[in-house]
Protein backbone atom coordinates (compact mmCIF):
# COMPACT_ATOMS: atom_id res chain seq x y z
CA UNK A 1 0.00 0.00 0.00
CA UNK A 2 1.41 3.67 -0.77
CA UNK A 3 1.96 5.91 1.89
CA UNK A 4 -0.60 8.48 0.34
CA UNK A 5 -3.40 6.04 0.17
CA UNK A 6 -2.56 4.53 3.58
CA UNK A 7 -2.81 7.63 4.82
CA UNK A 8 -6.46 8.41 3.01
CA UNK A 9 -7.45 4.76 4.39
CA UNK A 10 -6.49 5.88 8.06
CA UNK A 11 -8.02 9.08 7.99
CA UNK A 12 -11.29 7.87 6.42
CA UNK A 13 -11.26 5.31 9.31
CA UNK A 14 -10.19 7.84 11.92
CA UNK A 15 -13.45 10.16 10.05
CA UNK A 16 -15.65 7.51 10.93
CA UNK A 17 -14.89 6.17 14.21
CA UNK A 18 -14.68 10.17 15.36
CA UNK A 19 -18.20 11.13 13.62
CA UNK A 20 -19.71 7.64 15.04
CA UNK A 21 -17.99 9.18 18.92
CA UNK A 22 -19.04 12.59 18.08
CA UNK A 23 -22.63 11.87 17.67
CA UNK A 24 -22.64 9.58 20.59
CA UNK A 25 -21.58 12.55 22.93
CA UNK A 26 -24.23 15.18 20.84
CA UNK A 27 -26.93 13.05 21.68
CA UNK A 28 -28.47 15.47 18.64
CA UNK A 29 -27.49 14.09 15.43
CA UNK A 30 -27.80 10.72 12.81
CA UNK A 31 -26.82 8.90 16.12
CA UNK A 32 -29.96 9.57 18.61
CA UNK A 33 -32.74 7.33 18.98
CA UNK A 34 -35.01 9.69 17.61
CA UNK A 35 -38.59 9.13 18.16
CA UNK A 36 -41.45 7.10 16.73
CA UNK A 37 -44.21 9.39 16.88
CA UNK A 38 -47.41 9.59 16.02
CA UNK A 39 -47.59 8.18 12.77
CA UNK A 40 -49.01 11.38 11.18
CA UNK A 41 -47.41 14.83 10.63
CA UNK A 42 -44.84 15.45 7.65
CA UNK A 43 -41.77 13.82 6.70
CA UNK A 44 -39.10 14.46 4.95
CA UNK A 45 -37.50 11.81 2.07
CA UNK A 46 -34.87 12.62 0.21
CA UNK A 47 -34.30 11.23 -3.41
CA UNK A 48 -30.73 9.80 -4.18
CA UNK A 49 -30.78 10.17 -7.63
CA UNK A 50 -32.98 13.97 -7.73
CA UNK A 51 -34.32 14.83 -11.33
CA UNK A 52 -33.92 11.17 -13.24
CA UNK A 53 -36.18 10.08 -10.85
CA UNK A 54 -38.18 13.02 -9.93
CA UNK A 55 -41.25 12.49 -11.99
CA UNK A 56 -41.95 8.77 -10.58
CA UNK A 57 -41.22 9.41 -7.45
CA UNK A 58 -43.91 12.14 -7.33
CA UNK A 59 -46.43 9.69 -8.41
CA UNK A 60 -45.41 7.03 -5.87
CA UNK A 61 -45.74 10.28 -3.00
CA UNK A 62 -49.64 11.22 -4.46
CA UNK A 63 -50.64 7.69 -4.15
CA UNK A 64 -49.04 7.47 -0.47
CA UNK A 65 -50.62 10.96 0.52
CA UNK A 66 -53.87 9.87 -0.93
CA UNK A 67 -53.92 6.49 1.03
CA UNK A 68 -52.61 8.08 4.22
CA UNK A 69 -54.10 11.68 4.23
CA UNK A 70 -52.69 12.10 7.86
CA UNK A 71 -48.92 11.99 6.69
CA UNK A 72 -47.53 14.46 4.35
CA UNK A 73 -43.99 13.45 2.43
CA UNK A 74 -41.48 16.62 2.04
CA UNK A 75 -40.01 15.36 -1.21
CA UNK A 76 -36.08 16.78 -1.59
CA UNK A 77 -34.05 15.90 -4.95
CA UNK A 78 -30.59 15.52 -4.80
CA UNK A 79 -28.05 14.65 -7.25
CA UNK A 80 -26.39 11.91 -7.27
CA UNK A 81 -23.30 12.92 -7.56
CA UNK A 82 -24.03 15.23 -4.37
CA UNK A 83 -25.61 12.53 -2.33
CA UNK A 84 -23.23 11.10 -0.31
CA UNK A 85 -21.20 14.46 0.32
CA UNK A 86 -24.90 15.58 1.57
CA UNK A 87 -25.29 13.03 3.63
CA UNK A 88 -21.80 13.64 5.04
CA UNK A 89 -22.35 17.16 6.01
CA UNK A 90 -25.46 16.62 7.65
CA UNK A 91 -24.53 14.13 9.89
CA UNK A 92 -21.16 16.51 10.97
CA UNK A 93 -23.37 19.36 11.48
CA UNK A 94 -25.46 17.99 13.96
CA UNK A 95 -27.53 15.65 11.92
CA UNK A 96 -30.65 18.30 12.51
CA UNK A 97 -31.08 18.71 9.07
CA UNK A 98 -30.51 14.55 7.70
CA UNK A 99 -34.17 13.24 6.34
CA UNK A 100 -36.58 10.72 7.87
CA UNK A 101 -36.08 8.45 4.87
CA UNK A 102 -33.31 8.89 2.25
CA UNK A 103 -32.55 7.21 -0.45
CA UNK A 104 -29.24 4.66 -0.11
CA UNK A 105 -26.86 2.53 -2.42
CA UNK A 106 -25.12 0.19 -1.00
CA UNK A 107 -21.82 2.21 -2.10
CA UNK A 108 -21.78 4.21 0.33
CA UNK A 109 -24.58 2.45 3.38
CA UNK A 110 -21.37 1.19 5.19
CA UNK A 111 -20.44 5.31 5.39
CA UNK A 112 -23.64 6.04 6.96
CA UNK A 113 -23.78 3.33 9.53
CA UNK A 114 -20.92 3.67 10.70
CA UNK A 115 -21.96 6.83 11.71
CA UNK A 116 -24.85 6.27 13.22
CA UNK A 117 -27.20 7.54 11.08
CA UNK A 118 -29.11 4.27 10.05
CA UNK A 119 -31.81 2.55 12.01
CA UNK A 120 -31.79 -1.19 11.49
CA UNK A 121 -34.62 -2.33 9.42
CA UNK A 122 -34.50 -5.91 9.99
CA UNK A 123 -37.01 -6.42 12.96
CA UNK A 124 -39.57 -3.93 10.57
CA UNK A 125 -39.24 -6.10 8.19
CA UNK A 126 -39.88 -9.29 9.90
CA UNK A 127 -43.28 -7.54 10.96
CA UNK A 128 -44.38 -6.27 8.04
CA UNK A 129 -45.89 -7.33 4.73
CA UNK A 130 -42.36 -7.31 3.47
CA UNK A 131 -41.37 -10.30 4.93
CA UNK A 132 -40.09 -12.83 2.79
CA UNK A 133 -41.02 -10.91 -0.07
CA UNK A 134 -37.62 -9.00 -0.48
CA UNK A 135 -34.88 -10.74 -3.15
CA UNK A 136 -32.80 -12.90 -1.29
CA UNK A 137 -29.73 -12.20 -2.91
CA UNK A 138 -30.64 -8.38 -3.04
CA UNK A 139 -30.88 -8.70 0.75
CA UNK A 140 -27.65 -10.53 1.32
CA UNK A 141 -26.22 -7.44 -0.25
CA UNK A 142 -27.49 -4.82 1.65
CA UNK A 143 -26.18 -6.90 4.77
CA UNK A 144 -22.73 -7.25 3.11
CA UNK A 145 -22.70 -3.66 2.34
CA UNK A 146 -23.80 -2.94 6.01
CA UNK A 147 -20.64 -4.11 7.38
CA UNK A 148 -22.57 -6.18 9.92
CA UNK A 149 -23.87 -9.73 9.59
CA UNK A 150 -27.37 -9.46 11.20
CA UNK A 151 -28.87 -6.37 10.74
CA UNK A 152 -30.02 -4.38 7.40
CA UNK A 153 -29.40 -0.81 7.25
CA UNK A 154 -32.05 -0.05 4.26
CA UNK A 155 -34.95 -1.80 2.25
CA UNK A 156 -33.74 -2.87 -0.60
CA UNK A 157 -35.53 -1.60 -4.01
CA UNK A 158 -33.93 -2.12 -7.22
CA UNK A 159 -30.47 -3.26 -8.22
CA UNK A 160 -28.21 -3.56 -11.75
CA UNK A 161 -27.00 -6.19 -13.33
CA UNK A 162 -24.12 -6.97 -15.43
CA UNK A 163 -25.62 -7.65 -18.94
CA UNK A 164 -23.63 -9.28 -22.53
CA UNK A 165 -25.59 -6.86 -25.08
CA UNK A 166 -25.55 -8.52 -28.68
CA UNK A 167 -27.21 -7.36 -31.85
CA UNK A 168 -29.40 -9.88 -33.28
CA UNK A 169 -29.24 -8.80 -36.75
CA UNK A 170 -25.23 -9.29 -36.80
CA UNK A 171 -25.58 -12.91 -35.43
CA UNK A 172 -28.03 -13.80 -38.12
CA UNK A 173 -26.72 -12.60 -40.59
CA UNK A 174 -23.25 -14.50 -39.82
CA UNK A 175 -25.37 -17.16 -39.14
CA UNK A 176 -24.00 -16.76 -35.31
CA UNK A 177 -25.83 -18.41 -32.59
CA UNK A 178 -26.14 -16.16 -29.15
CA UNK A 179 -23.59 -15.96 -26.82
CA UNK A 180 -24.74 -17.95 -24.20
CA UNK A 181 -21.62 -19.81 -23.58
CA UNK A 182 -18.11 -18.67 -23.24
CA UNK A 183 -16.90 -20.63 -26.42
CA UNK A 184 -19.97 -18.72 -28.26
CA UNK A 185 -19.14 -15.34 -27.17
CA UNK A 186 -15.22 -15.85 -28.00
CA UNK A 187 -15.96 -17.31 -31.31
CA UNK A 188 -18.66 -14.59 -32.54
CA UNK A 189 -15.97 -11.86 -31.14
CA UNK A 190 -13.68 -12.83 -33.91
CA UNK A 191 -15.96 -13.55 -36.55
CA UNK A 192 -17.81 -10.43 -36.55
CA UNK A 193 -15.01 -8.37 -36.74
CA UNK A 194 -13.31 -7.48 -40.20
CA UNK A 195 -11.20 -4.48 -39.22
CA UNK A 196 -10.48 -3.51 -42.78
CA UNK A 197 -14.47 -2.57 -42.88
CA UNK A 198 -14.43 -0.95 -39.33
CA UNK A 199 -16.38 -4.22 -37.71
CA UNK A 200 -15.91 -5.61 -34.59
CA UNK A 201 -16.99 -7.90 -33.15
CA UNK A 202 -16.93 -6.30 -29.12
CA UNK A 203 -15.98 -3.21 -27.66
CA UNK A 204 -14.88 -3.17 -23.87
CA UNK A 205 -14.36 -0.23 -21.51
CA UNK A 206 -10.99 0.96 -20.87
CA UNK A 207 -10.93 4.57 -19.15
CA UNK A 208 -13.08 5.30 -16.30
CA UNK A 209 -14.86 2.45 -14.77
CA UNK A 210 -13.03 -0.34 -16.27
CA UNK A 211 -11.95 -2.57 -13.33
CA UNK A 212 -16.24 -2.74 -12.73
CA UNK A 213 -16.52 -4.68 -15.91
CA UNK A 214 -13.42 -6.38 -15.67
CA UNK A 215 -14.59 -8.18 -12.50
CA UNK A 216 -17.75 -9.18 -13.98
CA UNK A 217 -16.18 -10.86 -16.82
CA UNK A 218 -13.09 -12.32 -14.82
CA UNK A 219 -15.62 -13.84 -11.95
CA UNK A 220 -18.56 -14.95 -14.75
CA UNK A 221 -15.71 -16.96 -16.04
CA UNK A 222 -14.09 -18.43 -13.35
CA UNK A 223 -16.96 -19.58 -11.73
CA UNK A 224 -15.38 -18.36 -8.16
CA UNK A 225 -18.43 -17.63 -5.56
CA UNK A 226 -16.79 -15.55 -3.40
CA UNK A 227 -14.91 -12.52 -3.15
CA UNK A 228 -13.00 -13.40 -0.16
CA UNK A 229 -11.68 -16.77 0.81
CA UNK A 230 -10.67 -15.76 4.48
CA UNK A 231 -8.99 -12.81 5.15
CA UNK A 232 -7.28 -12.80 1.49
CA UNK A 233 -9.32 -12.41 -1.98
CA UNK A 234 -9.84 -14.40 -4.57
CA UNK A 235 -9.06 -11.83 -6.94
CA UNK A 236 -6.08 -12.76 -7.98
CA UNK A 237 -6.69 -16.48 -7.83
CA UNK A 238 -5.16 -18.31 -11.27
CA UNK A 239 -8.38 -18.84 -12.40
CA UNK A 240 -9.25 -14.74 -12.42
CA UNK A 241 -5.85 -14.51 -13.70
CA UNK A 242 -6.61 -16.69 -16.84
CA UNK A 243 -9.69 -15.02 -17.18
CA UNK A 244 -9.17 -11.44 -17.58
CA UNK A 245 -5.90 -12.58 -19.95
CA UNK A 246 -8.45 -14.14 -22.15
CA UNK A 247 -10.35 -10.79 -21.58
CA UNK A 248 -7.91 -7.98 -22.50
CA UNK A 249 -6.63 -10.49 -25.23
CA UNK A 250 -9.56 -9.22 -26.84
CA UNK A 251 -8.20 -5.24 -27.09
CA UNK A 252 -7.26 -4.32 -30.57
CA UNK A 253 -8.03 -7.73 -31.96
CA UNK A 254 -11.29 -7.51 -32.05
CA UNK A 255 -12.19 -4.17 -30.64
CA UNK A 256 -11.57 -0.83 -31.26
CA UNK A 257 -8.09 0.18 -30.55
CA UNK A 258 -10.44 3.96 -29.04
CA UNK A 259 -11.52 1.41 -26.67
CA UNK A 260 -8.55 2.05 -24.25
CA UNK A 261 -9.82 5.31 -23.22
CA UNK A 262 -13.49 3.92 -23.33
CA UNK A 263 -15.95 5.36 -20.53
CA UNK A 264 -19.45 4.83 -20.12
CA UNK A 265 -21.05 7.22 -22.59
CA UNK A 266 -18.37 6.49 -25.31
CA UNK A 267 -18.29 2.59 -24.93
CA UNK A 268 -22.32 2.65 -25.24
CA UNK A 269 -22.64 5.53 -28.11
CA UNK A 270 -19.59 3.32 -30.14
CA UNK A 271 -21.72 0.20 -29.79
CA UNK A 272 -24.99 2.15 -30.62
CA UNK A 273 -23.10 3.96 -33.99
CA UNK A 274 -21.49 1.52 -34.98
CA UNK A 275 -20.85 -2.30 -36.71
CA UNK A 276 -20.14 -3.69 -33.14
CA UNK A 277 -21.45 -6.92 -32.34
CA UNK A 278 -21.06 -7.05 -28.56
CA UNK A 279 -20.95 -4.95 -25.33
CA UNK A 280 -21.24 -6.17 -21.62
CA UNK A 281 -22.67 -3.33 -19.73
CA UNK A 282 -25.14 -3.21 -16.97
CA UNK A 283 -29.15 -2.72 -17.75
CA UNK A 284 -29.17 0.95 -17.72
CA UNK A 285 -27.73 1.58 -21.12
CA UNK A 286 -31.01 -1.05 -22.60
CA UNK A 287 -33.08 2.11 -23.19
CA UNK A 288 -29.77 3.60 -25.33
CA UNK A 289 -29.64 0.80 -27.41
CA UNK A 290 -33.67 0.60 -28.01
CA UNK A 291 -33.39 4.07 -28.83
CA UNK A 292 -30.45 3.85 -31.73
CA UNK A 293 -30.92 0.22 -32.90
CA UNK A 294 -34.39 -0.23 -32.35
CA UNK A 295 -35.94 -3.76 -30.43
CA UNK A 296 -35.63 -5.89 -33.04
CA UNK A 297 -31.56 -5.22 -33.50
CA UNK A 298 -30.79 -5.85 -29.95
CA UNK A 299 -31.01 -8.21 -27.28
CA UNK A 300 -29.64 -8.55 -23.59
CA UNK A 301 -28.43 -11.55 -21.69
CA UNK A 302 -27.15 -11.97 -17.83
CA UNK A 303 -23.07 -13.37 -18.66
CA UNK A 304 -22.97 -17.05 -19.32
CA UNK A 305 -21.97 -19.34 -16.50
CA UNK A 306 -18.21 -20.40 -16.04
CA UNK A 307 -18.92 -24.01 -17.53
CA UNK A 308 -22.13 -25.40 -19.32
CA UNK A 309 -24.79 -26.58 -16.87
CA UNK A 310 -22.86 -25.11 -14.07
CA UNK A 311 -24.31 -22.63 -12.27
CA UNK A 312 -23.88 -18.64 -13.19
CA UNK A 313 -21.92 -16.53 -11.03
CA UNK A 314 -22.81 -13.06 -10.74
CA UNK A 315 -20.20 -9.37 -9.19
CA UNK A 316 -22.92 -7.77 -7.12
CA UNK A 317 -23.73 -4.94 -7.98
CA UNK A 318 -24.99 -1.78 -6.15
CA UNK A 319 -28.35 -2.20 -4.68
CA UNK A 320 -30.12 0.99 -4.32
CA UNK A 321 -32.75 0.89 -1.35
CA UNK A 322 -34.69 3.26 1.58
CA UNK A 323 -33.24 3.92 4.65
CA UNK A 324 -34.77 5.03 7.78
CA UNK A 325 -32.84 7.42 9.43
CA UNK A 326 -32.04 7.31 13.41
CA UNK A 327 -32.60 11.05 14.42
CA UNK A 328 -36.02 10.74 12.67
CA UNK A 329 -38.79 12.58 14.98
CA UNK A 330 -41.75 10.36 13.82
CA UNK A 331 -40.74 7.04 12.27
CA UNK A 332 -43.98 5.17 12.51
CA UNK A 333 -44.57 7.98 9.58
CA UNK A 334 -41.46 7.16 7.68
CA UNK A 335 -41.63 3.41 8.01
CA UNK A 336 -45.26 3.55 6.52
CA UNK A 337 -43.71 5.29 3.30
CA UNK A 338 -41.00 2.93 3.09
CA UNK A 339 -43.77 -0.09 3.45
CA UNK A 340 -46.18 1.64 0.54
CA UNK A 341 -42.60 2.65 -1.63
CA UNK A 342 -41.19 -0.87 -1.20
CA UNK A 343 -44.85 -2.93 -2.04
CA UNK A 344 -45.10 -4.63 -5.11
CA UNK A 345 -47.09 -2.01 -7.19
CA UNK A 346 -45.32 0.60 -6.15
CA UNK A 347 -41.46 -1.21 -6.41
CA UNK A 348 -43.13 -2.20 -9.64
CA UNK A 349 -43.95 1.39 -10.89
CA UNK A 350 -40.29 2.59 -10.05
CA UNK A 351 -38.39 -0.03 -11.47
CA UNK A 352 -40.42 -0.12 -14.54
CA UNK A 353 -39.63 4.00 -15.25
CA UNK A 354 -35.63 3.35 -14.30
CA UNK A 355 -35.28 -0.23 -16.47
CA UNK A 356 -33.76 -1.87 -13.40
CA UNK A 357 -34.47 -5.09 -11.39
CA UNK A 358 -37.73 -4.64 -8.89
CA UNK A 359 -36.54 -6.25 -5.15
CA UNK A 360 -40.27 -7.10 -4.82
CA UNK A 361 -40.78 -10.58 -5.83
CA UNK A 362 -44.62 -9.67 -6.28
CA UNK A 363 -43.45 -7.73 -9.22
CA UNK A 364 -41.77 -10.31 -10.86
CA UNK A 365 -44.61 -11.33 -13.18
CA UNK A 366 -45.74 -8.04 -14.16
CA UNK A 367 -46.40 -6.79 -18.08
CA UNK A 368 -43.76 -4.48 -18.41
CA UNK A 369 -40.80 -7.05 -17.27
CA UNK A 370 -42.34 -9.37 -19.67
CA UNK A 371 -42.19 -6.83 -22.51
CA UNK A 372 -38.15 -5.99 -21.43
CA UNK A 373 -36.77 -9.52 -22.19
CA UNK A 374 -33.10 -8.00 -20.82
CA UNK A 375 -34.67 -7.31 -17.38
CA UNK A 376 -36.73 -10.33 -17.21
CA UNK A 377 -33.48 -12.79 -17.80
CA UNK A 378 -31.85 -10.74 -15.38
CA UNK A 379 -34.45 -11.17 -13.06
CA UNK A 380 -34.51 -14.79 -13.30
CA UNK A 381 -30.79 -15.13 -12.71
CA UNK A 382 -30.65 -12.95 -9.77
CA UNK A 383 -34.07 -15.13 -8.59
CA UNK A 384 -32.19 -18.05 -9.30
CA UNK A 385 -31.43 -19.37 -5.84
CA UNK A 386 -28.71 -21.51 -7.55
CA UNK A 387 -27.10 -18.35 -8.90
CA UNK A 388 -24.11 -17.52 -6.75
CA UNK A 389 -23.44 -13.45 -6.22
CA UNK A 390 -19.88 -12.30 -5.57
CA UNK A 391 -20.68 -9.77 -3.10
CA UNK A 392 -17.90 -7.14 -3.27
CA UNK A 393 -16.58 -5.52 0.09
CA UNK A 394 -18.24 -1.82 -0.45
CA UNK A 395 -17.87 -1.31 3.22
CA UNK A 396 -14.06 -1.01 3.26
CA UNK A 397 -13.43 2.53 3.08
CA UNK A 398 -10.81 2.31 0.69
CA UNK A 399 -12.82 0.18 -1.87
CA UNK A 400 -13.34 3.00 -4.33
CA UNK A 401 -10.25 4.00 -4.56
CA UNK A 402 -8.75 1.08 -5.01
CA UNK A 403 -11.14 -0.19 -7.68
CA UNK A 404 -11.22 3.22 -9.84
CA UNK A 405 -9.02 5.84 -9.99
CA UNK A 406 -6.14 4.50 -8.34
CA UNK A 407 -5.58 1.39 -10.45
CA UNK A 408 -7.20 2.54 -13.86
CA UNK A 409 -4.21 3.28 -14.84
CA UNK A 410 -2.62 -0.08 -14.37
CA UNK A 411 -5.25 -1.62 -15.90
CA UNK A 412 -4.73 0.71 -19.00
CA UNK A 413 -1.21 -0.88 -18.94
CA UNK A 414 -2.25 -4.07 -19.12
CA UNK A 415 -4.18 -3.62 -22.04
CA UNK A 416 -1.48 -1.64 -23.72
CA UNK A 417 1.15 -5.16 -23.30
CA UNK A 418 2.89 -3.07 -20.68
CA UNK A 419 1.95 -5.05 -17.25
CA UNK A 420 1.14 -8.76 -17.12
CA UNK A 421 -2.67 -9.61 -15.95
CA UNK A 422 -1.22 -11.31 -13.04
CA UNK A 423 0.84 -8.39 -11.71
CA UNK A 424 -1.93 -6.73 -11.61
CA UNK A 425 -4.31 -8.75 -9.69
CA UNK A 426 -1.17 -9.20 -7.56
CA UNK A 427 -1.23 -5.51 -6.82
CA UNK A 428 -4.88 -4.84 -6.63
CA UNK A 429 -5.25 -8.04 -4.08
CA UNK A 430 -2.52 -6.79 -2.14
CA UNK A 431 -4.14 -3.54 -1.41
CA UNK A 432 -7.85 -4.82 -0.26
CA UNK A 433 -6.07 -7.57 1.70
CA UNK A 434 -4.14 -4.53 3.33
CA UNK A 435 -7.86 -2.83 3.56
CA UNK A 436 -9.67 -5.54 4.81
CA UNK A 437 -7.33 -6.08 7.72
CA UNK A 438 -7.61 -2.77 8.51
CA UNK A 439 -10.71 -2.66 8.71
CA UNK A 440 -11.20 -5.62 10.66
CA UNK A 441 -8.92 -4.21 13.15
CA UNK A 442 -11.09 -0.77 13.96
CA UNK A 443 -14.74 -3.29 13.73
Amino acid sequence: MSRARATRTAAAVAAVLSLAFTATACGDDGSTSGEEGSGKGTITFWDNNGGPRTKVWKKIIAEFEAKNPDIKVKYVPIPITNVQSKYDTAIQSGGDSLPDVGGVGTAYLANLAAQGALDPVTDRIEDSPLKGKLIKNMVDSVRAAGGDEKELFSVPTSANQGTLWYRTDLFTSAQLPAPTTWDAFYEAAEKLTDKGKNKFGFTLRGGAGSIAQALDMMYAQSGISSFWDGDKTTLNDPKNVEALEKYVALFKKVTPAADLNNDFAKMVAQFDQGDIGMLQHNLGSYVDHVKQLGKDKIAGIPLPPSKDGSARTIVSNPVDGLGLFKASKNKAAAWKFIEFAASPEMNSLWNEDVGAIPANVGAADDAWISKAPPTKAALESLNDPQTKVVQLPYYLPDWNNISKAENEPSFQKVLLGQMTAKAFCDKVADELNKAQAEWKKNQ
